[in-house]
């Protein structure tokens, strides 16, 4: 049986007295401190752009360190909270500095979760004044009257320690509540203010997600080289074997019976055309020439193989990374591949170019038209295909043609 422990009156004063307690009283304590240093180097940075604003050099500078203090006074702040309290307020992100310090603290300056912040230092010293002036009035005031109370009853004046004694305890028993009390609204308005707001949550996880998307979409690229290597090194080694094996017999054994040699062309040709296939899908999973030389040699190998004429342009002075390579090449390729199968087109354009970081494709066919991402021409496919890297996918096709994609990808 386990031992049933009732929680005694003692028990309640010990944890009314527990050391949280003092780690509270310790914070509003220190909390007026680190208050007063934030809202003067604040208050007086301000005061001093604002009147000597004339001299042009004074503003420049004081302005720069006022934004540049305030998340150094919150990081303060925050460790404050954890040491003594033991809660651990979030960090609003910030992107990093760079080599340009301007920019960092003119996007600092046009930032809610600034303005936030430096709302809490001008708000905190009002809230440690009086904090202040509550938990050291009641500590200083219970331990001055037990000292009169004890003078009281030293001296034989009975009323002298009744009075002060029942002060003196109402004052030592409610201490621990103002201290707690105090320091928790200090808390609730750390949380409001120097944590992050809905908005700045909600960039967190999408900037998570963004994250989470951009590795999946990179394991999958890596998983399809993975694939086209292992096809290539392969399966695609041994139908080759094959393929001779066979040809040198259907050559050099013309006496065999009718039958078989028969048997040996079918087989020949059927090792030939699952080669051919085999080498097609290779292509479309991850051709190896993009890897080794880039966009150009792998889109002319995709544009000599077409069905139709294809005029090529590609201007790309700085590769993209794998992913945004492997998308462009998709695109161009699945796009050539429809032009192939329902554009009934008699030629087709393919521009590639690279401006700053951004990678435009245009693909344009002379076909009839009414290309409809709905009708499951593969296009719903191109689309998703040029989502998940956070590009642009717009199609002009009015019934009749002529057809132009275009297609942006980012290539940070």
């Amino acid at each position: 049986m386990i031992p049933i422990r009732l929680s005694t009156p003692w028990d309640r004063i010990r944890g009314h007295w527990s050391a949280a307690t003092w780690l509270c009283t310790v914070h509003v304590v220190t909390g007026a401190a680190v208050a007063a240093v934030a809202a003067t180097t604040i208050v007086g940075l301000a005061m001093l752009a604002v009147l000597l604003v004339w001299t042009v050099v004074v503003p420049l500078l004081a302005l720069p360190l006022l934004v540049a203090s305030v998340p150094v006074f919150t990081r303060v702040q925050r460790a404050r909270f954890a040491a003594l309290m033991g809660e651990d307020i979030p960090r609003v992100p910030t992107k990093p500095v760079g080599r340009y310090p301007l920019t960092w603290l003119l996007r600092m300056a046009r930032t809610g979760s600034t303005w936030r912040q430096l709302l809490y230092h001008l708000l905190s010293p009002l809230i440690s004044a009086i904090g202040l002036f509550g938990v050291v009035g009641v500590w200083s005031g219970g331990l001055v009257t037990a000292g009169v109370a004890g003078r009281g009853w030293a001296l034989g004046l009975d009323w002298m320690v009744a009075l002060f004694g029942t002060i003196a305890v109402f004052l030592l028993v409610v201490g621990p509540w103002v201290a707690r009390g105090i320091a928790g609204f200090d808390l609730l308005a750390a949380r409001a203010l120097l944590g992050p707001s809905l908005s700045d949550e909600l960039a967190i996880k999408v900037e998570t997600l963004r994250e989470s998307r951009a590795d999946v979409v990179d394991a999958a690229d890596a998983e399809r080289r993975r694939i086209e290597r292992d096809l290539h090194d392969g399966a695609q080694q041994r139908l080759v074997s094959l393929a001779m094996n066979l040809g040198m017999a259907r050559a050099n054994l013309a006496d065999l019976p009718e039958p078989a040699r028969e048997a040996i062309v079918r087989a020949h040709e059927e090792a030939k055309q699952a080669l051919k296939e085999l080498r097609d899908l290779v292509r479309g999973l991850h051709p190896a020439v993009l890897n080794d030389q880039g966009l150009d040699a792998a889109l002319s190998g995709v544009a000599a193989r077409a069905p139709i004429p294809v005029r090529l342009r590609v201007d790309v002075p700085e590769r993209a990374s794998p992913t945004i390579e492997a998308v462009a090449f998709f695109v161009v390729s699945e796009a050539l591949t429809n032009i192939a199968k329902h554009a009934r087109a008699t030629g087709a354009e393919i521009s590639v170019r690279r401006r700053a970081d951004r990678l435009h494709l245009v693909v344009h066919d002379d076909g009839q038209g009414g290309a409809d991402p709905s009708a499951g021409t593969g296009l719903r496919g191109l689309g998703q295909r040029v989502g998940s890297v956070d590009g642009t996918l717009r199609i002009d096709s009015p019934v009749g043609g002529p057809t132009t994609i275009e297609v942006e990808l980012p290539c940070e």
